[in-house]
């Protein structure tokens, strides 16, 4: 049973999630106007919600204690009322989503202290602040005041406005999240974490990580007070402490997922895996113009068996970088056992070298440390480096280090291109049909539990495709050769149309229709060895239901609850709700981000479902999110 503090924590994160998508609490229908392509009528905005009208959230005004629906009429009246044009100033300051967000934290920590947040006259009282107020006289003169980072942390519990200030902004996709935003959220629910209540005193956060403090900031560390919590005021360290314990935190994580990769079963697991090491093998071997004398580097080599073929395909250096110590060692003895290893022996005299294959143990961003290699003088660069759900692990970035820094302008990566697919699956998907009869006996209950369980957890298991009932959709394709760093995390959309594989379905009166219950979505992905690169022989790794098994399996999403769908040709009940047996939904699209948590290698997934009848009817649910650990 989880704790309440990781129930807490999980609330937390849903809350944040449901605030930044802007997802409503409960379900909603709606007409479709026009034709709905991709996430153009997503949201239902209230920008011209009146006050005493109802809306789903409040924003307090900066100066007074009047309160609006909307970001934009908050902003109106801040502007008209109190001569405080948040836009204009955020304009006229060129300020991103970081200098916005602390623009907001700095006006409410000046007001609660009666201070003009424009030219710092302090007043007697609010409505003194209030009378003071004027138009701003030097708008440059605001911009040093924001280089503060205490003004990252939300000066007010719960400002609903830190987390909508930047969806009504136009000219941007209606349903791209910005990464930024993603981090700084994150970031800022680790901030909560860390306290201490004695400036001399040190103290752990909740991972148990040291944190030390000082009572002057001539050391880089400074205390600041910070209403915003159940336990009163507590002091908290500058944001400046923050990496540290960050980069201790990683350490640690690090250490584990290293350690664990020393089992010799996960490695035989990954090398039993024909789909895998065949596809590699493939390329390497089949496309000798590629590995023919070339310098190839190996990220996260483990036993070896990747550099061990670029060797057999005649690379004629290999450089295998592996951060588990043990399994370093063991590489280093695999390749002087098959005669690969670069070490040298003497020989009538002579050190002869044996083999092309060095190993280096430790990470790739560190391997300056241990072996200088010349940066942009790798012709090819390989690794395993798919985790579940593709990114589990967040190993891609690893490789993407290495690739910047050593690979040659033009050299290859291998695989080339990745890609994540979705689509929606059945009840034979669930633990539903196990639990119905176990050796004659009703057990339901249990897998009814399951399933609820699996609406807040990833599940990673094979799925049948038989069990699958949709179409399939790209939900997003990299392209390993110049995709950025920063777009390992993504927000991206999908639609889903019923497409039964199965006998899961049941005919309905109409003959030429098939309802059915979608319990949630499947993810998996495919990595691609392009005739870009690859010449030869082009290869591609699939993770599909519709193909052979691999240790990756599939990744689960499971919705709170089924939803009905069938063909647009049924008529569904116009007063019954949209998903449900009476009107089935005709498509449901999909918006899915994935990012990497605030725990080191670790994914957090969040899914946005809306469903279409066959009347154009719309139904959204809440938003759910995921974490994968």
């Amino acid at each position: 049973m989880a704790s309440n503090d990781s129930q807490d924590q999980e609330s937390r994160r849903i809350e944040l999630m449901d605030h930044e998508f802007g997802v409503e609490k409960e379900l909603e229908e709606e007409s479709e106007d026009e034709e709905v392509e991709g996430w153009d009528d997503w949201e239902a905005e209230n920008d011209d919600v009146d006050e005493g009208e109802s809306s789903d959230t409040d924003f307090l005004c900066f100066f007074c204690h009047s309160r609006y629906g909307s970001c934009d009429a908050l902003f109106d009246h801040c502007s008209s009322s109190h001569h405080f044009d948040f836009r204009g100033i955020r304009t006229g300051l060129g300020l991103d989503f970081y200098g916005a967000f602390k623009l907001i934290n700095y006006v409410r920590s000046q007001v609660a202290e009666h201070r003009c947040w424009n030219c710092g006259v302090a007043c007697q009282s609010n409505q003194d602040l209030q009378n003071h107020l004027h138009e701003t006289v030097n708008i440059e003169a605001i911009n040093p005041l924001l280089d503060d980072e205490r003004y990252l942390k939300p000066f007010m519990k719960d400002d609903s406005l830190l987390y909508n200030f930047g969806e009504d902004e136009e000219g941007e996709d209606d349903y791209a999240v910005p990464i930024d935003k993603e981090e700084l959220i994150r970031d800022l629910k680790n901030y909560e974490d860390i306290s201490i209540d004695d400036d001399h005193a040190d103290t752990c956060d909740k991972s148990g990580v040291k944190v030390v403090s000082a009572s002057n900031e001539k050391n880089g560390v400074s205390s600041i007070e910070h209403a915003g919590s159940t336990g009163g005021k507590l002091k908290e360290t500058h944001l400046r402490a923050f990496p540290t314990i960050i980069a201790k935190e990683i350490k640690n994580v690090n250490d584990n997922y290293f350690g664990a990769y020393s089992s010799f079963g996960i490695h035989r697991e990954m090398i039993s895996d024909k789909v895998r090491t065949d596809a590699y093998r493939q390329v390497i071997l089949k496309n000798p113009s590629l590995l023919k004398n070339a310098v190839v580097m190996d990220v996260g080599c483990g036993t070896g068996i990747l550099s061990l073929f670029a060797a057999r395909a005649g690379a004629s250096r290999v450089i295998a970088i592996e951060a588990s110590e043990k399994m370093a060692a063991v590489a280093t003895q695999i390749a002087m056992d098959n005669g690969l290893w670069q070490g040298k022996i003497p020989n009538g005299g002579f050190n002869q070298p044996t083999g092309v294959i060095e190993v280096v143990q430790g990470m790739v961003e560190e391997l300056d440390k241990s072996l200088q290699v010349q940066p942009q003088s790798v012709d090819v660069l390989v690794s395993e480096w798919m985790g579940y759900c593709l990114l589990y692990e967040s190993m891609l970035s690893s490789v993407l280090f290495a690739r910047d820094r050593w690979l040659k302008p033009g050299g290859a990566i291998l695989p080339d291109t990745a890609t994540i697919f979705v689509a929606g699956f059945g009840r034979g998907g669930t633990s539903l049909p196990f639990w119905e009869n176990v050796y004659g006996f009703n057990m339901s209950c249990i897998g009814k539990e399951l399933v609820g369980d699996a609406a807040q957890t990833p599940i990673v298991d094979i799925v049948d495709n038989l069990d699958i009932v949709t179409s399939s959709a790209v939900l997003q394709t990299f392209d390993l050769a110049t995709m950025k760093p920063d777009e390992v995390d993504f927000t991206a959309s999908a639609v889903l149309e019923p497409c039964f594989g199965g006998s899961s379905g049941s005919i309905t009166d109409d003959l030429e229709s098939l309802t059915t219950l979608c319990y949630g979505v499947v993810l998996w992905f495919e990595t691609g060895f392009t005739s870009r690169f690859c010449k030869e022989m082009p290869g591609v790794l699939s993770t599909s239901p519709y193909t052979p098994k691999t240790h990756w399996s599939q990744t689960i999403l499971t919705f709170r609850e089924p939803i009905a769908i069938a063909s647009e040709k049924l008529i569904g009940d116009r007063l019954a709700a949209v998903g449900t047996d009476a009107c089935p939904a005709t498509k449901i699209h999909l918006r899915i981000s994935i990012a990497r948590a605030a725990e080191h290698r670790s994914i957090d997934i969040s899914l946005e479902i809306a469903g279409f009848g066959p009347d154009g009817r719309r139904r959204k649910w809440p938003a759910q999110l995921f974490s994968l650990r």
